[in-house]
């Protein structure tokens, strides 16, 4: 049986051929035209909340995470999430998205939103977001907006447009040691 050596680390450049190769193959070209794309190329995504997995030095998984304004909300999008298929089902893709929004919440977000299958992100703490209640730059389904509100009046800001949100001009200097530190969690062997 082949034993899994998963490392859990915060994205840098480096890593931005192998996300580009891991989201191709599990999203293919129709990517680039969803929703959630158009947001994302408003601007850039924050490296400091967003993070691979890597077996035995090798890039198998990522998460992403954008800074946007959704309504009043000043929130994250989180995704794309994307594993290998060798690497499916181990539990990969949730510890990353827990990983994401535990950094998100450290670093001041009110909330993580993601377009998703409720089924799979429910149960990491993500709710249904009221229906038609953001507009997307491009088509969504109402019942895939999904939130983790992390500010307690969340749910009802998310009202109006969702877009990129830049985050170079905050005034916050102070940063959370945390999210500056390689962030390595080995997972238990496979």
């Amino acid at each position: 049986m082949y034993k899994h050596d998963l490392v859990y680390l915060t994205e840098d450049a480096s890593h931005d051929a192998a996300i580009e190769l891991i989201n191709e193959e599990a999203f293919g070209p129709g990517r680039f035209t969803r929703a959630a794309a158009r947001i994302r190329e408003q601007g850039p995504h924050d490296h400091s909340l967003s993070f691979i997995c890597a077996d035995d030095g090798e890039t198998i998984a990522s998460v992403r995470m954008t800074p946007v304004l959704a309504g009043s909300v000043k929130g994250h999008l989180l995704g794309p999430l994307a594993v290998r298929p060798s690497h499916k089902n181990k539990g990969i893709g949730r510890e990353l998205v827990r990983i994401a929004v535990a950094a998100a919440q450290r670093k001041g977000s009110e909330a993580v939103i993601l377009i998703g299958d409720p089924p799979y992100y429910c149960p990491l703490g993500f709710e249904k977001v009221a229906y038609n209640a953001l507009t997307f730059p491009g088509p969504v389904d109402p019942n895939r907006v999904l939130v983790v509100p992390i500010a307690a009046d969340t749910h009802a800001r998310l009202q109006g447009s969702i877009a990129w949100r830049d985050d170079s001009t905050a005034a916050v200097e102070a940063e959370d040691d945390d999210l500056n530190e390689v962030v390595q969690l080995t997972a238990m062997a496979v």
